[in-house]
């Protein structure tokens, strides 16, 4: 049997942020809706990072780089992945579907279903949106979505941490746009 030992950082190949910010991108934009931890905003530009994600597109009380709180998550992928800010989530869902953008929300609602039944199209270009840890996404723009998902669960709780869900969420679209 040989011997397993773990790479170096150096013996990984990453990329660096000239040739990230040239590479092909996923389809896919991630939009934060009032999430407020700086935290789970650092993580899930890291995630970001990983999948080649378009864009993040911060809205409402998402906090925004640079920030040291946001950095300590993030390591560096504020630098690497595109983000705007705007406002209004109503203006940002508005924007992503006049450029051909079917928006998903992620949301427990009367009209989700699980994001394992979820029909990924490799034609399409796709905004995902993830809520408030809290409320969620926000009630005025409900209307704006053209499907909502959920990750499934089945023990006790009834939701996962937002960069956690969105990790989920990514990887998805990711094995299946790419």
């Amino acid at each position: 049997m040989s011997s397993t030992k773990k790479l170096k950082l150096e013996e990984l190949g990453r990329i660096d942020i000239q040739t990230f910010k040239a590479a092909a991108k996923t389809p896919l934009v991630v939009v934060l809706d009032n999430v407020r931890s700086m935290h789970n905003v650092g993580a899930i530009f890291r995630t970001a990072d990983a999948f080649l994600v378009e864009q993040i597109v911060l809205c409402g009380i998402t906090p925004q780089p640079p920030h040291r709180e946001i950095h300590k998550a993030a390591l560096g992928a504020t630098e690497s992945v595109d983000w705007i800010y705007q406002k209004e989530i109503s203006e940002a869902l508005n924007n992503l579907k006049k450029e051909g953008y079917k928006i998903i929300g992620v949301e427990q609602t009367t009209n989700s279903g699980p994001l394992t039944d979820f029909d990924v199209e490799k034609t399409e270009k796709y905004a995902v949106v993830l809520g408030n840890e809290v409320d969620g996404l926000s009630d005025d723009a409900l209307s704006r979505y053209d499907a909502f998902v959920e990750v499934p669960q089945l023990g006790t709780k009834h939701s996962l941490n937002v960069s956690v869900c969105g990790g989920i969420v990514i990887w998805e679209f990711f094995k299946n746009l790419m």
